[in-house]
């Protein structure tokens, strides 16, 4: 990732969209990018609507889904993963399965992104509840309300507490959840410590927490961790930072947003769209 303090080069990337492609109305529209340095396999479920709940995406790289009105899923990254042309295969991390496209969600340690979208108010957050594999961020774009970019833009894997480590050839790829690897009531919230009143923050939960305050850390840390919006749509970036403006296409026109809240920019230009992005590559863009 890159430094924070670094200036991200402004680049400007031209995106052909067909004439034929319609916005459902009232649909949510999900733009997913990598701006890790490596290749990724975004997982959703359930996963109708976003080619299959599964695919690969090379770094730089950029994918826009609609998403019905009550969708309630998750999306995560997974990563180290080998496939066969037939998308049979498996991963470091995140895998569901051995498939390229999920059916159900993901192996722990995955960092993820939530959301139910019932019509009118969303409900979207980032869970590390499961752990953390890669730095996630949610930015809604041009909805009303609180609508506040979530999500972990630090990567934990870099100071993972060595009992939650999860190592492949010496490298630290994911950091476990204590829940994970203790499996007791305290650190998993169930027994008596199954209520909002006894399940506290734990040493490890707090850690998380200092390193990304706007994600759950643990099963009840709801106030500072579930965002709301109404009418949005949504950019979900890895190895992103909070800042940091991305861009979507919605309803012919080109809306961007970053920072801690996002109202977006809206840009229209006929048929090709003049797209910019604080990207620091070159994006491809494709739309299902």
């Amino acid at each position: 990732m890159a430094n924070l303090n670094v200036v991200l080069p402004i680049l400007i990337i031209f995106l052909t969209v067909s004439s034929e492609m319609k916005v459902i109305e009232c649909a949510r529209i999900f733009t997913i990018i990598n701006y890790c340095k490596e290749t990724i396999w975004p997982a959703i479920f359930p996963g109708e609507n976003f080619n299959g709940g599964g695919f690969a995406l090379r770094s730089g790289q950029a994918i826009v889904f609609e998403a019905p009105v009550g969708w309630d899923g998750r999306i995560w990254a997974r990563t180290g993963c080998k496939f066969d042309k037939k998308g049979n295969g498996s991963c470091e991390t995140g895998a569901c399965g051995s498939s390229l496209k999920c059916q159900a969600s993901g192996q722990t340690p995955a960092s993820l992104a939530e959301f139910n979208l019932p019509g009118g108010l969303d409900f979207y957050d980032v869970s590390l509840v499961d752990g953390f594999n890669l730095p996630i961020v949610v930015t809604p774009i041009n909805g009303k309300g609180n609508c506040t970019v979530g999500g972990c833009d630090m990567d934990l894997r870099t100071n993972c507490p060595s009992e939650l480590a999860v190592k492949s050839n010496g490298k630290v790829i994911a950091c476990r959840s204590a829940c994970d690897v203790f499996n007791t009531d305290e650190y998993c919230c169930r027994g008596i410590y199954g209520n909002s009143v006894t399940c506290k923050p734990t040493f490890y939960s707090k850690k998380f927490k200092e390193a990304c305050p706007s994600s759950y850390s643990y099963a009840y840390d709801d106030p500072t961790s579930v965002f709301t919006c109404t009418g949005t749509d949504y950019i979900v970036s890895f190895c992103a930072f909070r800042n940091q403006q991305s861009c979507t296409y919605h309803d012919h026109k080109l809306v961007c947003g970053g920072g801690s809240h996002s109202q977006g920019l809206k840009l229209s230009i006929g048929r090709w769209w003049l797209l910019v992005l604080a990207l620091p590559l070159m994006v491809n863009w494709w739309i299902v």
